[in-house]
């Protein structure tokens, strides 16, 4: 079948700043979905973690989370997933270690010591000592323990540090590394990729994507929009995201998505 497709970063491009799907968000993507296009959403965020907004609950989308490293249908059914070898994981955690960063675990069990949305309010003293006191070796302790992703993160006053993280994990090989936060390094295995998950969910479901538009304001969107037709970033992207994208929308706290949907991409 031969269809549109809008595919949709969360945090900081669908999401406003008090984490919620806007009334007139909502409502655009509502209208594209009765016109036929296929609105996927595509995070970093685990799927737990997407399923909290109330609106998302409702709006029946399919969800690709972590990256693209797991991709569920719109009743909720996990359609793929691809995780990161518990030996390149503890080879990985070392040379985190010797960094002195924040690391969080994301699992078929949950997030460990938490994921990304549970830092939010802590103060830089507060994430020190959570870091610092965790014992990360009790993970793989876990039966049936599955990674699929790990986050290091340093404060914003040390944003120079991604730069050696990046260089640290560069000889790894079977992982992939984005940024969905200039203070963050997201690591996946290297078959996470959030253009790959566009790709992969319309093959599993014999579709054909005609036209492909990607919303987003992170490094670890730019994957999507390699493979877009056009490419829409925030106001509030960084510049480096911006200059890669097709097109400016105005900001996730001014209903960015819904003025491109109309005013630039004048898909409604």
């Amino acid at each position: 079948m031969c269809v549109k497709c809008v595919a949709l970063d969360l945090d900081g491009t669908l999401l406003n700043s008090e984490h919620e799907v806007s009334a007139e968000n909502e409502k655009t993507i509502r209208k594209l979905q009765e016109q036929g296009v296929e609105v996927i959403l595509n995070t970093g965020r685990a799927y737990a973690d997407v399923v909290k907004v109330n609106a998302i609950r409702e709006l029946n989308c399919p969800i690709l989370t972590l990256n693209g490293s797991a991709l569920y249908g719109k009743d909720g059914t996990l359609l793929y997933e691809t995780t990161i070898p518990v030996p390149v994981y503890k080879e990985m955690l070392t040379e985190l270690r010797k960094l002195s960063v924040g690391i969080l675990v994301y699992t078929n069990h949950g997030g460990f010591p938490c994921t990304l949305p549970g830092l939010r309010g802590k103060s830089d003293e507060e994430l020190k000592e959570l870091f610092l006191t965790y014992d990360y070796d009790h993970i793989l302790q876990i039966e049936d323990l599955k990674i699929f992703k790990c986050i290091a993160v340093v404060s914003y006053e040390e944003l120079e540090r991604i730069q050696t993280v990046k260089e640290q994990l560069s000889g790894f090989e079977e992982l992939t590394l984005a940024s969905s936060f200039p203070n963050n390094v997201e690591i996946m295995s290297k078959e996470a990729h959030k253009g790959k998950a566009i790709q992969r969910y319309a093959l599993m479901h014999n579709h054909v994507f005609t036209e492909i538009y990607a919303f987003g304001d992170g490094g670890n969107d730019l994957p999507m929009f390699e493979i877009a037709t056009a490419s829409i970033a925030m106001e509030n992207a960084p510049d480096e995201v911006k200059e890669k994208a097709t097109y400016v929308t105005k900001s996730n706290d001014e209903d960015g998505v819904s003025h491109a949907v109309y005013h630039i991409l004048k898909l409604l």
